[in-house]
Order: structure tokens, then sequence, then C-alpha cells
């Protein structure tokens, strides 16, 4: 009989065929929360895998005794109760690494579209380009470049570090904060074989706001704000800030108020404290670049984390 694996938010092709190859039956039928113990019951499900949305709380743990393995594709695992899980003798598994460069992209996407203002023409040129062109091209004529500009980055984990690479090779200078990350080499991996390093040490917080041109979050989800009132006074009048790192990290009443007064030039934000229903306020603010939380939403990225998860599956669970 073959190993069972419901991929409740989905998987890539890739991870499917890999999978079956392998004498295992991918189920990718999106189950309703309420409905999902039932539906891995009924089932016989072995492996649960979830991305962001589906929650795997001790409810699911405690009545599925069917269950094995519990993937999440992705890094965060704030949505399962990991210990509780490993506990109960469940393999908790995760691919940290697929989405790491995909993430980083996705800020530079926010801090080019932010700089240039292209968030915003995007909004109006479609209103107003034939009736206006030469006031909108006179509103969006005072663009900045990014190299030579300070990048900071609270958490130089794999997402931070990649955003760091990024960074350095646009030429821009970068700071980070880290608890866990003291003195650390950036390798870059350039076209045509070329490879450069750099030594880079953390900084305080303190120092880094204070000395960012825009400041980059790359952290887990936390019980209290990372980046608050306090922190947005401490930044440099101009700032911008990007959070493609979790919901909740950034105080977003705050983060309006320091937008409205001129304190920060701009947001890019992918990830929000009320998902799925974010702030109509910060929805609708004209100086913020807006995703639907999609930092790992490439096909590169979901094929990576579908072929790790698979290889994972395929070592602990078996017939």
């Amino acid at each position: 009989m073959k190993i069972k694996v419901l991929a409740n938010d989905g998987i890539s092709q890739a991870g499917i065929d890999l999978l079956s190859q392998n004498n295992y039956e991918v189920i990718t039928d999106n189950v309703e929360q309420e409905k999902l113990i039932d539906y891995i019951n009924e089932n016989n499900i072995s492996c649960l895998l979830v991305r962001s949305a589906t929650k795997v709380r001790k409810d699911i743990i405690d009545s599925c005794k069917e269950l094995k393995l519990i993937g999440r594709g992705g890094v965060g695992m704030d949505n399962i109760d990991v210990d509780y899980a490993k506990e109960k003798g469940l393999h908790v598994i995760n691919t940290p690494a697929a989405s790491s460069h995909s993430v980083a992209e996705l800020v530079f996407s926010h801090l080019f579209s932010c700089v240039r203002f292209l968030h915003d023409s995007n909004r109006n040129m479609p209103l107003d380009g034939d009736s206006n062109f030469k006031t909108l091209k006179k509103n969006y004529s005072k663009g900045k470049e990014l190299k030579g500009k300070t990048m900071g980055i609270i958490g130089f984990g794999r997402i931070g570090q990649e955003t760091a690479k990024i960074a350095l090779g646009i030429g821009m200078n970068v700071l980070y904060t880290d608890k866990f990350v003291g003195k650390t080499q950036i390798n870059l991996n350039l076209a045509n074989d070329k490879k450069i390093s750099f030594d880079l040490e953390s900084s305080d917080m303190t120092e880094l706001l204070k000395n960012s041109d825009f400041v980059s979050l790359h952290v887990p989800a936390q019980k209290s704000y990372v980046i608050g009132k306090n922190e947005f006074n401490l930044m440099k009048t101009g700032a911008g800030l990007i959070n493609a790192a979790r919901g909740g990290v950034v105080d977003e009443k705050s983060l309006i108020e320091s937008l409205d007064s001129g304190k920060l030039a701009f947001a890019g934000v992918d990830t929000f404290e009320n998902e799925p229903k974010p702030s109509v306020k910060l929805l609708m603010h004209p100086k913020v670049s807006l995703t639907p939380h999609i930092g790992a939403a490439t096909n590169e990225a979901q094929d990576r984390i579908g072929i790790e998860l698979a290889n994972q599956i395929m070592t602990l669970v078996k017939e």
C-alpha cells in the first residue's frame, strides 16, 4: 500500500513526481481547517504538508493517530506546534534554504520600485497618464539610486544573508544585527565563475537604525514588535522599510504614522499583522508598495521546496 501524503497548501509538480516515482501517493486537495482532522483520518494520511495557510495545532496532532510527519514548505513554522508534535513522536520538517533567494529578490523588487516611485506611478499613470503626463513626470523625477546607500538587515540567517549578497552586488554598504551571528563572511558567486568575499560584523540595533538608508526585516514571528514607534524615531528621516518576514514584527499603526509625518519615505510590505485581511489604511497608503505574502512564490523556489520535502519524506517515512 502506498504511503499517503496530503499537501494541503499545494506542492510543486517536481515534488509530486519525485514522490510518485517512489511509491507515495500525493493528494493536493485543499481541505478546510475545520474539516482537516476528519479528512486525515478517513483517508489514512501519513504525511501532512502545509505552507502558511494551514495550522497544525495540538488538536490535529492528538486526533490523527496515523500521522507520522508534518512538513512546512518554507522557513517559519509558527503555524505548527512543533515541540508538541515532536513530543508525540512525529517528524517535523521544513525547507529553510529553498526559498531564501526568492525572498531576497522580492525585497529588492520593493526597494527598486519605491526609490523610483514605481509603486505609485503604476497606480496613477493608468488614471492620468494621457491627460497629465508632464505633472506626473515632475512628481516622479526625484528618484534615488541604491548604489552607495546603506542597507540595514535585521536578522542575518539564510534570507538575511541572501539579501546582503544582492545589496553588496549592486554596490551598497551593509549593516546587520543578529543575536546569533557575530562576524561572518559573505561569498558572492558572480557571472563567469568570478567570486568575491566580504567580511562583516554584527552591529547593535540602535547603530543600524541610525545609519541605514533602508531597513529590511528577516526575523521569525515574535511575541512583540521588532520595529515600533521608538525604532521608527531612531531611523533616518527619509529612510525606507521593507518587511518580507512575518506579520506582527512591525507595528503597522506606527508605520502609518511615520509615513504620514515624512519620517519614512516609503515601505514595502509583503507580510501583514492581520492576514488574510490586512489593514485597509495600510493597503490604500500611497507610500506603500504591496504584495500578498509571496516571498517564496517563484517557480524555482517552489520546485526546490517540493524536491527538498520529497527527499526528507522518503528518508523519514517508509513502508
